[in-house]
């Protein structure tokens, strides 16, 4: 995976450019780059791939309205997909590929995005060598929301060859450098569960008032995007307080923001992707945005053992019971071709190190509740 200076230098050589649209050095984070909304999004009939065909020609099959992002921007609805041409473009090499995510601020607020690219069968892969547009649909589904030119939704990573860790690798990596902690102290080999990957599980023990996480209201107020700790949480998210036992039952359908019982820490060399869990463990998804730069968590002088990590929750079709510790998700990691040039972190204006919150970066921060 290519580190913030690599990525500098494929913005040089224009494999990734943004026309007449600078890419700005703050928009580049130390294992990707974040990508703008351009100044026109399409209310579409349904999803699609565009399979062997331009995504142009198919989108006139399904459009049916364009709103204008330029100025005040446009509000997207719920439960509505909306098809967006980004800024950026790329011109890959034949052996470079790349992959889009969801920034962790879209995810929080239950914004679905993903990638698309012309004649492509896979969402949020841009095959090696690809040249063209990229597209991003949008589907908010809990809050209606206030979207302009030039917001970031999304990040792009390049890759070239396979970096994945395997289990192997993961519990060498652990036992020389944790990757995990809990209570402060790292998390003994014995407890660390891998299946191509180290699974996470929850925090339902919460604090004094036996606070777990939130879950989104129905039919709330309109989020701007572009608004940074402006909303107040409880006209959004309804509080969620663990039941004796520490467990809690998720309603179908409902979105819920909870916390990592355990801390994270991805050191330099490495980043990592929360991925889908295993279906046959419940009908249960967890997280919309999983990525993690380098430098999560990581405190070289080892006064902040790791950051916990929030994940977002949704339960199908039956109210499911789930307990405290309870594997929810699994990260997967992958060795950077070197150490980036600048680490995630407070140093670049990373919204997420240390939290002990899971409310995204729109909404006030209620000091009574951060060491939940």
């Amino acid at each position: 995976m290519f580190p913030s200076q690599l990525l500098e230098r494929a913005i040089e050589l224009e494999w990734l450019h943004g026309g007449d649209f600078r890419i700005p050095p703050a928009n580049i984070q130390p294992a990707s780059v974040d990508l703008r909304l351009g100044p026109v999004a399409y209310r579409m009939r349904c999803s699609f791939l565009p399979d062997s065909e331009p995504v142009e020609h198919k989108l006139k099959q399904y459009v049916i309205d364009e709103l204008d992002l330029r100025d005040d921007g446009a509000v997207l609805e719920t439960n509505r997909p909306y098809l967006i041409p980004l800024i950026e473009e790329v011109s890959l090499p034949p052996e470079v590929r790349g992959r889009a995510n969801p920034k962790s601020s879209t995810g929080r607020l239950d914004v679905f995005t993903r990638v698309i690219t012309d004649r492509s069968y896979r969402f949020d892969e841009i095959a090696p060598g690809y040249r063209g547009k990229l597209w991003l649909e949008v589907v908010p589904l809990s809050f209606t929301v206030r979207v302009r030119e030039r917001l970031a939704l999304n990040q792009l990573r390049l890759a070239i060859g396979n970096a994945a860790l395997d289990d192997a690798d993961l519990r060498a990596t652990h036992a020389d450098t944790p990757l995990l902690y809990r209570d402060g102290a790292a998390v003994p080999a014995e407890e660390v569960a891998t299946a191509n990957g180290l699974f996470l599980g929850l925090d339902l023990h919460g604090g004094a008032d036996r606070h777990v996480g939130w879950c989104a209201r129905k039919y709330a107020p309109l989020v701007d995007l572009h608004e940074v700790g402006r909303y107040e949480p409880d006209r959004y998210w309804e509080r969620v307080t663990g039941e004796e036992g520490d467990r809690i039952i998720l309603s179908p359908e409902r979105f819920y923001l909870l916390l990592s019982d355990e801390a994270v820490v991805v050191p330099p060399h490495l980043a990592a992707e929360m991925t889908a869990y295993d279906p046959t463990s419940g009908e249960l998804r967890t997280h919309y945005a999983g990525f993690f730069d380098p430098g999560f968590g990581y405190d070289p002088t080892g006064e902040q053992p790791g950051s916990r990590a929030a994940l977002e929750v949704r339960a199908h079709d039956v109210p499911f019971l789930i307990g405290h510790r309870q594997p929810v998700c699994k990260l997967t990691f992958e060795r950077l071709i070197q150490a980036p040039a600048k680490l995630y972190g407070a140093g670049i204006g990373s919204n997420y190190q240390g939290q002990g919150e899971t409310l995204g970066k729109h909404f006030q921060r209620q000091r009574a509740h951060e060491s939940d």
